[in-house]
């Protein structure tokens, strides 16, 4: 339900189905952060805000999405 959301709400085009149900698993599963390489359709600012703002509307918790870099 959270990928398709993500989708419908354009957060990420359909070819981006994957990385949607990437994040929703990780929303759904409350896990504290998600580390990608993936910056053009996860670890990017702009993303980040409409996955949070589809997981807020739908109840579920802000996930924090960060790069390898960060966490090191």
């Amino acid at each position: 339900m959270l990928a398709d959301t993500y989708i419908l709400d354009k957060v990420v085009g359909k070819t981006s189905r994957n990385d949607c149900l990437h994040i929703g698993i990780a929303t759904s599963s409350r896990v504290d952060i998600l580390v990608s390489w993936n910056f053009k359709h996860i670890v990017n600012i702009y993303r980040i805000r409409g996955y949070n703002a589809v997981n807020i509307k739908l109840g579920f918790p802000t996930l924090e999405i960060r790069s390898p870099k960060d966490i090191v």
